[in-house]
């Protein structure tokens, strides 16, 4: 037997051929997820015509009084458009698009069904895959929106100048890294509003001494499809790794402002990789960055509700509720007229994208664009049964 990265899975609008057609012969050995790369920052974004839920998970260490979350957001946000989640959600969907390492047979158990699936399958298809209420004078800053949602305190702000919010923040005693205005200035000339939460430590769990903060999830109507990160850059002291999940109804997802790479897969590695995947995993991103500097990584797209070999189970209907499938339903007119009949889980692309910057190294947001499809990491071989080491159409 041999063992094979399989990393970066195909992906593309709907299932066109069985799900048989697209199965591994072999079985998951070992996945590299989000913790392997010093508690890197997840978010999940659901999308579907102008409506996005973004969920991102807090993995925050300190004293609960010295907790400040700044988000800008385009709209002002209500009450019921914002929920908190179980951290176990995080969880499952990491190890679902987690790369991971898979292990196949020397003889190959399902040449004689791959062939015979070959040859029956139809033409051109392909597996598709609580400060005050009242703002400070002469700061320019204006409470849109005030509520407790869990063990969070949030206001929704607008603001004149960065300067005045920066002092705003301070004086109602917000935990932000000193510098801030620079930072603030590009949202706040762009008409943004924020969201802005601290934390109610009555109402926080503690284990072992440490708060465990529940995800935050928000949804809102925009034409654009981003994701502010800049204001993450205050609090880097290095590189930060960011992973983001994106989950869309048949269509993968990939960054419009930067560029895009995905991961190399189906690798034969070394039968001492099955104990050190995360170590052989690190080093391969980093090469992959290395050879492509300023780069967002592609490492998974698949349909939502399956996986071959699983890591973990595929994603269910009550898992994309609590991701936002739920409000995903109620966008506008035009989306609406436009989205697939009962939101299912097999309708739903899952795609993993994952960024590491430095601070002062990026100048704009993530901006997401529509992707074509793309298969790979699946053991299967181009002309001269030569392994396809990377994604292609």
């Amino acid at each position: 037997m041999r063992l094979v990265v399989s990393i970066g899975a195909a992906a593309a609008a709907l299932m066109a051929l069985p799900a048989a057609s697209a199965a591994f012969c072999g079985f998951y050995v070992s996945g590299a997820g989000a913790d392997l790369f010093n508690n890197a920052t997840q978010v999940v974004l659901m999308r579907h015509g102008t409506r996005t839920v973004l969920s991102m998970q807090n993995n925050y260490q300190g004293p609960t009084e010295d907790f400040a979350l700044v988000v800008p957001v385009p709209v002002v946000l209500q009450k019921e458009n914002v929920k908190t989640l179980p951290r176990e959600i995080f969880r499952k969907v990491d190890a679902l698009a987690a790369p991971r390492l898979v292990e196949y047979w020397e003889q190959d158990p399902c040449q004689q069904r791959m062939k015979m699936e070959e040859g029956g399958a139809p033409g051109g298809g392909a597996p598709m895959a609580a400060p005050s209420a009242s703002a400070r004078g002469g700061l320019g800053v204006k409470i849109e929106a005030q509520f407790a949602v869990g063990e969070y305190q949030i206001v929704i702000l607008s603001a004149r100048d960065s300067t005045g919010l920066d002092t705003w923040l301070r004086q109602e005693k917000y935990s932000i890294p000193e510098g801030a205005a620079p930072y603030l200035k590009p949202y706040v000339e762009g008409g943004s509003k924020f969201f802005v939460a601290r934390v109610d430590a009555s109402k926080v769990k503690f284990e072992n001494g440490q708060a465990m903060l529940s995800p935050l999830r928000f949804h809102y109507d925009a034409e654009e499809f981003n994701l502010p990160i800049r204001l993450g850059m205050m609090n880097s002291a290095g590189t930060q790794d960011l992973i983001v999940h994106v989950l869309a109804p048949g269509q993968r997802y990939e960054v419009a402002n930067y560029p895009n790479v995905t991961i190399p897969t189906n690798l034969d590695v070394r039968e001492e990789s099955r104990e050190r995947f995360g170590e052989f995993y690190a080093a391969l991103f980093d090469r992959t960055l290395e050879k492509n500097r300023g780069a967002v990584v592609t490492e998974y797209s698949w349909d939502a509700g399956s996986c071959d070999p699983c890591p973990t189970p595929p994603l269910e209907q009550a898992d994309l509720a609590t991701l936002g499938a739920d409000v995903l339903r109620g966008g506008d007119r035009e989306s609406a007229a436009r989205r697939p009949p009962g939101m299912s889980t097999g309708g739903l692309v899952l795609t993993r994208l994952h960024a590491r910057y430095g601070k002062g190294a990026i100048s704009e947001d993530l901006i997401f664009k529509a992707a074509p499809p793309i298969a790979g990491g699946r053991e299967w071989r181009v002309g001269g049964g030569k392994l396809e080491e990377g994604a292609v159409p």
